[in-house]
């Protein structure tokens, strides 16, 4: 798989943008600020239908512009696949497939695999919880795009509840006595646990299966200092994993925490309350990890999927944003072993010689609202 081409339009500093790319590696090189990262976030976002910058899509859209539009050709098996995503702020995206409108954004998911390390990624170390539930999760809708439904169902019946057991707790806090009505709350509590069940069991075989492979690209770009492991923390007992005593798990742990809940005015039991929990050796790595040992172990994180995936029989798309700059000279060596490989890579610096020159294929000079290929 790979892209063929990229089209912006009103995207981030682009009014326009056409780039056409190729198989193999390639540099897109530019000073800190003119666009180079705003490209690999559109591609970003055709694969996961989010940012790994923002958390909503506004700022995504060039300023004064009504919206952005973002085109991707894709090959895939020698067959070209049209992507367009139409990205309009506080409206529902529109999307089309082989230039056919498609009934919801999310069906163009599982169209171009595509993993990606920005600086960002040292949040998955460093940052909260819910970086690394993303993390899982957009993996989780790589490997099997059907769960961007369970995504959506999850959190359609969370914000409901949620907002169920806030009303009551404001017109507790307002009404004294007065509760507020939860008549409804065992209706939401049945469905938080059978699709909570479905998510957590799809995270739970996929932190199985990644396991391996982040301790093996952990050990590959320390050099050798590994020791590095991922745990599923979940909110409930998870053991044994399968969906219905999830389920059941789920549902005990609802009725065990409803009184806390309706104290709190939040649901506290839940997938999306879950955690993947790093180490290196018997420490975690959140607050013990050096600022090395932190790049090191958010890089494994994306190699890791990345290894995953091809051995699943996806061939992703695989994109370094400014990673070289940040490496020594043994890790950057390391890192273009590891990844020269790649049926598509895609990197991005500021100085091209950051780069190892095995991976120096196509050059591309990106300036203000421009990206030409150099020769």
């Amino acid at each position: 798989m790979y892209v063929q081409r990229l089209e912006l339009v009103d995207f981030r500093s682009y009014e326009r943008v056409e780039v056409d790319l190729e198989p193999g590696g390639s540099v897109l090189v530019g000073q800190n600020g003119v666009g180079k990262t705003n490209l690999i976030e559109a591609l970003g976002y055709v694969a996961t239908l989010g940012s790994h910058r923002v958390a909503t899509d506004a700022p995504l859209v060039r300023a004064g512009a009504a919206a952005a539009v973002i085109r991707c050709i894709i090959v895939h098996d020698g067959r070209e696949l049209l992507v367009e995503l139409e990205l309009v702020p506080g409206k529902a995206n529109r999307a089309r497939l082989g230039r056919s409108p498609v009934r919801r954004a999310r069906d163009v998911l599982g169209a171009l695999r595509l993993v990606l390390f920005a600086p960002e990624d040292l949040e998955l170390v460093r940052g909260d919880p819910a970086e690394r539930r993303r993390y899982l999760d957009d993996l989780l809708v790589a490997r099997q795009p059907r769960y961007a439904g369970v995504r959506a169902d999850y959190d359609r019946v969370i914000k409901q509840r949620n907002a169920l057991l806030r009303t009551a707790y404001l017109a507790r806090k307002t009404g004294g006595s007065r509760g507020g009505d939860l008549s409804t709350l065992d209706v939401w509590d049945a469905h938080l646990a059978r699709h909570g069940a479905e998510l957590l069991a799809g995270r739970l075989e996929l932190v199985a299966a990644l396991t391996p492979h982040v301790t093996k690209a952990y050990d590959a770009v320390a050099a050798g200092k590994g020791g590095a492991s991922i745990t599923y923390k979940a909110t409930v007992p998870v053991d044994p994993p399968d969906r219905e005593a999830l389920e059941a798990a789920l549902a005990a742990g609802l009725v065990e925490s409803r009184p806390s809940e309706v104290e709190r005015g939040v649901t506290l039991v839940g997938p999306h309350r879950d955690d993947l929990t790093l180490t290196l050796g018997d420490l975690p790595a959140k607050g013990y990890a050096s600022h090395g040992e932190c790049w090191s172990y958010a890089l494994a994180l994306r190699l890791a999927a990345y290894d995953l995936l091809r051995t699943e029989g996806i061939e992703p798309v695989l994109v370094l944003g400014d990673v070289f700059a940040e490496l020594d000279t043994g890790r950057r060596a390391r890192l273009a072993e590891l990844v020269g490989g790649a049926s598509q890579l895609l990197v991005t610096c500021a100085v091209a010689e950051d780069v190892p020159a095995v991976l120096r294929g196509a050059r591309y000079q990106v300036a203000e609202g421009q990206v030409r290929r150099v020769e």
